[in-house]
């Protein structure tokens, strides 16, 4: 509505980077350092307790866990963390971003040390009771994508938001990174107080009895940085976007946003009242007007993080399965139990320092100039192209060139997160309603975790080798490592093309986005002359 622009909105559109912003970038990247943490870090504990819980005198291969408890144990948190973005995203609409950012801290925490007190008096015991918590581990995991890209994108200002919200997912490489770096220190700490034989066939000795403790404190140590950013999250008050245009409380709004931004701000509340009765911010999510305005750019939101989240997570779940097979890793028969957990965390990091975290960064410093659309073209297509070269040489990979696979698949993280495992978590939380932001983020975002389910359980069977029989470990052959490198290159192509559905947001408010507010060009003007004022 043309000279309706409020300006507290148009105060945060147009501020200078500010100490808040990093705050806030502080504040909600904390959560997704733990989200990534706790997400993955199961990979690096998975053939320890395969070892602890599973191994027989004779094994072909310890550490192998049968696959519907690998897949159990790799897949269950993704499950919860499905339920939790929907839930956690319709209720941040409903109740307010502030009034739940806690709770998903909370559960988190509590989860996370349950998850390492696993009992039971047999290995299912065991390992069911782990799955419990880490469902619920999964849980508030989920609420954090869209509570933290919400609260993100409307604290930013328009000329740096992506970044900024890019920031916030960035910090998921370094909780990889930090998964990676504490599984070396735990494991190395625990084998050079306890050595053990390499495995040998009667598998005696070489997984000692104290190495149940490392996958439990590896799996532990996540409960402490959500615990130390708990407090911080409580001190945040609610967005001024949330608090004028769903709430109505036009002298809350500028009270806020006269503290975070030290400078006076007018209520506006004859405004906020014309605007609420507005036809653009009055439609429901499953209304013929929704489905009108932004039911294209939903179909591409969700469509883009499904088939991102196929790649990333069977990638990053199972790059211990995939480097074993080409030969990086040695055969779980050459190593005890803590050195084969001490390599895999030692490969995890590698790859985080070469690929995964340098995407990310790349992301932030350049997802305002080149665009989202952009970077998550190029991140697909990229995808693709590295993912057809490690697939069709795969036999030269394997055979004769294992550092070269590794860099190639580096790349990979590199493009996917210099791409769209950044861009498809930037673009929801801008170009949807305010009243249905945190709603629409978390159904784009489920919907990924979806594609992450599909990646994380049908890789374990797909990428078994093709000429094994179903007596070898007593399940059925899959299509083959090289074969779901091709179908995960499939997925790539398929996330370029539904790229089309999504709308470029750079430079852009929110509200010229989302429609709720009709560009102003002379209001917006006037507020930034008012700013300037001393």
């Amino acid at each position: 509505m043309a000279g309706q622009h409020l300006q507290v909105l148009s105060a945060l559109d147009v501020a200078k980077t500010q100490f808040y912003h990093f705050t806030a970038i502080v504040i909600a990247g904390m959560g997704f350092f733990t989200d990534s943490y706790d997400l993955f870090c199961i990979s690096l504990v998975t053939k320890l307790i395969g070892r602890l819980y599973y191994s027989t005198p004779g094994s072909i291969n310890p550490g192998s866990l049968p696959p519907n408890v690998n897949a159990a144990i790799s897949g269950v948190a993704l499950c919860g963390t499905f339920a939790g973005q929907l839930f956690f995203g319709w209720i941040g609409d409903k109740m307010g971003r502030k009034r739940v950012y806690g709770l998903t801290l909370i559960l988190m925490v509590v989860s996370a040390i349950a998850s390492g007190l696993s009992f039971g008096h047999t290995a299912k015991g065991v390992v069911a009771t782990l799955c419990f918590f880490r469902f619920w581990l999964g849980f508030g995991i989920g609420g954090d994508y869209p509570l933290s890209a919400t609260i993100m994108s409307e604290y930013a200002n328009k000329r740096t938001r992506g970044a900024f919200i890019a920031a916030v997912f960035a910090m998921q490489g370094f909780g990889i990174l930090a998964g990676g770096i504490v599984g070396i220190i735990v494991s190395s700490s625990f084998k050079a107080a306890y050595p053990a034989k390499p495995y040998q066939l009667d598998h005696i000795g070489s997984t000692v009895p104290q190495a149940d403790y490392v996958w439990r404190i590896i799996l532990m140590f996540g409960a402490i940085p959500a615990a130390l950013t708990y407090y911080w999250r409580m001190k945040m008050p609610e967005t001024a976007r949330y608090t004028a245009l769903v709430s109505r409380n036009a002298k809350q709004a500028a009270s806020d946003m006269a503290t975070v931004l030290q400078m006076e701000m007018e209520a506006e509340p004859e405004k906020i009242e014309r605007l609420a009765m507005e036809p653009s911010n009055t439609y429901g999510l499953f209304s013929k007007e929704f489905l009108s305005r932004h039911g294209l750019h939903l179909l591409g939101t969700t469509t883009t993080w499904f088939f991102i989240d196929i790649a990333f997570y069977s990638q990053s779940l199972f790059q211990k399965d995939i480097f074993t097979d080409i030969g990086w890793l040695p055969s779980p028969k050459t190593m005890s139990a803590l050195e084969e957990t001490f390599k895999i965390a030692r490969a995890q990091t590698i790859i985080a320092l070469c690929g995964t975290i340098p995407g990310y960064w790349f992301t932030v410093a350049f997802i305002d100039y080149i665009g989202r659309f952009r970077i998550q073209l190029m991140g697909f297509f990229m995808m693709m192209v590295f993912m057809l070269g490690l697939s069709i040489p795969y036999n030269h990979w394997k055979n004769n060139d294992h550092t070269g696979f590794v860099v190639m698949y580096a790349l990979t993280f590199f493009f996917c997160n210099f791409g769209p495992n950044a861009t498809t978590f930037v673009v929801p939380a801008e170009i949807f309603p305010t009243r249905l932001r945190s709603t629409c983020h978390g159904i784009s975002a489920a919907c990924g975790k979806a594609g992450a389910i599909i990646g994380a359980f049908g890789f374990l069977y797909a990428a078994e080798s093709p000429t094994k029989s179903l007596d070898d470990k007593g399940y059925p052959p899959g299509i083959g490592v090289q074969n779901t490198l091709y179908v995960l290159a499939a997925t790539d192509l398929l996330g370029f093309v539904f790229t089309f559905f999504v709308p470029e947001a750079k430079g852009k408010s929110l509200e010229e986005m989302s429609g709720e507010i009709e560009p102003d060009q002379e209001g917006i003007e006037m507020d930034k002359r008012a700013m300037l004022k001393p």
